[in-house]
């Protein structure tokens, strides 16, 4: 078996911001897909409309403001008409910004979760191409968490920088220019020098605050494991009476959390003062400069309120800068997660202009083959044998002489370090792997089967299978008894990894699978070594009847199940050791005969015990 060392994460993600956004820029702007070009082109008008729209809000109120002061003159109906016009005109304006924004919501969301639905299945497609290597070394649930992490990201992330980043920066130049325009570049050079304070102290203090969080997430699993821990041991800690050192244990565990919470959450509270603090500095220096100018004949009432609802416009959006700051972050470190995962590299690959197997006479042969799993180990060295076409050969040894290993390079897992192995005589490192796999079939010892129906799993074999094949393969692998029995018949559900069905009949849906999918060489990996004796027998005798008429290799544990194959082989630490039938092994008195002695030794030790 191939060592199952897990790699390790890495903790702190490094990225490259622009390096990540470049890469998924594509998915966002589909080359192929014109209607979603369109849509984020309707979204990038619609932005502009709601900025356009929010940015002459204040004009509308400093204009009505003005209207109604003492210059103003509402002893009139003009004053007052132009007045009221101007305010229904604001409220107007709020109404359009709103249904703007909302409209590019409904505009861009189809192309948010069509980046995110292609970038998703092609890291699923790459996952598939990736080697049993990677799969094994990989936890299946690490790798599902990357995808989902990097999935649910991408529209969160988008968001932001779209429809809040994007406008924001666009306004701030907007704004500067109407400042400049109305009071001089005094107060655009403080607006800028606010921002800038504000943006500083705010990723300042959100770097501190993530560490922070970081910190309270790692003590609160610390305090759950102390208790799950506890929990579990019961009977040890009443064994020894350590209820009272185990409280303890537990209770310096969440004293550590709770200290580290009440930071984390004040931390917020001094995000928010500093904050504050700054955009009430600029406004209080901002509207004094205008109250000041008021008052020596140079500005109107109105531009009070002016300036006072923009600078409220322009750091709304920034209020939630520290929220906005920590989700792109992250969305860059698990979209660049996700892009390792594509970058991954592909073990095993198709030569350019591989064409695909055609077997006339489906011959097996492995020729000189060395390999091992890791560069230290040699599982097979220098293995060679031959499986004629339509012969049943049987490959039988210690544990740890590479048997499993055989089938595993069979179906082009791994690629050997050197030799070849030969099917028909074409050697399968120089073919099609989806041509190789279609003419390859595999009863394994522990049947996986997927969380369906008994019906969907049988038609698994083959693509675009037929109730009709399905039904005559249930018959061949003796399910029908079965299937006849249960209420749902073929839609009965296997429940996960086919957990609602027994050994035996698991084995059953995997020998109908088969079947279904009609391979020309069979391999049978141990595939009844983990049942017991009355359903072996069973099973062997289906074993059989799928066997015949093809070339057939059986991975076999118990001997007494292969004694009827043309040829057994005999492996030994990765090296042919013995060759030939099961009558001329036991006379050859060799390893094989050992093994034969030594189990029929263990079974009449059971009879003997029962």
């Amino acid at each position: 078996m191939p060592p199952e060392t897990p790699q390790s994460a890495d903790k702190a993600a490094r990225h490259d911001g622009w390096q990540t956004l470049r890469r998924f820029l594509p998915y966002l702007w589909p080359a192929d897909n014109r209607a979603l070009r369109w849509r984020i082109t309707a979204a990038v008008g619609l932005i502009l409309l709601s900025t356009a729209t929010q940015l002459a809000l204040p004009y509308a109120l400093k204009w009505a403001i003005d209207a109604m002061g003492p210059n103003g003159g509402l002893s009139g109906p003009r004053p007052m008409q132009l007045a009221m016009w101007l305010v229904l005109a604001y409220a107007a304006g709020r109404f359009a910004g709103t249904l703007f924004d909302n409209l590019r919501n409904i505009v861009f969301e189809r192309v948010g979760q069509d980046a995110t639905r292609v970038l998703a299945e092609n890291v699923f497609a790459r996952l598939h191409q990736l080697s049993l290597r990677f799969h094994l070394a990989r936890r299946t649930g690490e790798v599902t968490k990357t995808i989902e992490r990097g999935t649910k990201s991408i529209d969160t992330m988008l968001y932001f920088m779209l429809f809040n980043i994007a406008p924001t920066v666009l306004q701030l130049i907007i704004v500067a220019v109407i400042f400049q325009l109305n009071f001089g570049w005094g107060l655009v050079a403080a607006t800028a020098a606010a921002i800038a304070s504000y943006i500083w102290v705010t990723r300042t203090i959100t770097e501190w605050r993530t560490h922070l969080r970081e910190k309270m997430n790692r003590l609160d699993g610390h305090a759950l494991s102390r208790a799950v821990d506890s929990l579990l041991n019961y009977e040890t800690v009443k064994y020894f009476g350590a209820e009272a050192r185990e409280q303890e244990r537990y209770a310096s565990a969440t004293r550590a959390y709770a200290d580290a919470a009440v930071r984390s959450e004040n931390s917020l509270g001094l995000l928010n003062i500093a904050q504050a603090l700054v955009v009430n500095l600029l406004m209080a220096g901002a509207l004094a400069y205008t109250v000041w100018g008021w008052a020596h004949g140079e500005y109107t009432a109105g531009q009070l309120v002016f300036v006072q609802t923009y600078l409220t416009q322009l750091f709304r959006p920034l209020d939630m800068l520290g929220m906005v700051y920590r989700t792109i972050r992250q969305g860059l470190i698990d979209m660049a997660e996700m892009f390792r995962l594509i970058d991954t590299h592909v073990e095993v690959r198709d030569v350019a202009g591989a064409p695909a197997l055609i077997a006339h006479q489906p011959s097996v042969v492995f020729d000189d083959v060395v390999f091992g799993y890791d560069r230290d180990r040699t599982i097979l060295k220098g293995l060679s044998f031959e499986v004629p076409a339509g012969h049943h050969v049987a490959i039988v040894g210690p544990s740890g002489a590479g048997k499993s290993t055989i089938g595993r390079l069979l179906f082009r897992f791994y690629d050997p370090w050197s030799g070849r192995i030969l099917i028909d005589g074409q050697d399968i490192a120089q073919v099609t792997q989806t041509s190789l796999r279609a003419i390859l079939g595999i009863v394994p010892q522990d049947s996986v089967l997927f969380n369906e129906s008994i019906g969907y799993n049988i038609g698994y074999g083959r693509d675009g299978a037929s109730m009709a094949d399905i039904q005559e393969a249930a018959r061949g692998a003796a399910l029908m008894g079965l299937i006849e029995r249960l209420p749902a018949g073929l839609d009965t559900e296997v429940g996960e990894r086919g957990l609602k069905l027994s050994g035996g009949e698991k084995q059953r849906v995997a020998i109908a699978r088969t079947l279904v999918k009609n391979p020309r060489i069979l391999l049978l990996d141990e595939a009844t070594s983990a049942l017991d004796t009355r359903t072996e027998q069973d099973i062997l005798a289906t074993l059989h009847t799928l066997a015949a008429n093809r070339t057939s290799l059986s991975i076999a544990h118990r001997l007494s199940t292969i004694v009827d194959a043309d040829s057994i082989i005999v492996l030994s630490e990765g090296r042919l050791a013995e060759q030939g039938s099961h009558a001329e092994l036991l006379r050859y008195d060799g390893l094989y005969a050992e093994m034969w002695a030594r189990q029929a030794n263990e079974v009449q030790t059971d009879q003997a015990a029962q």
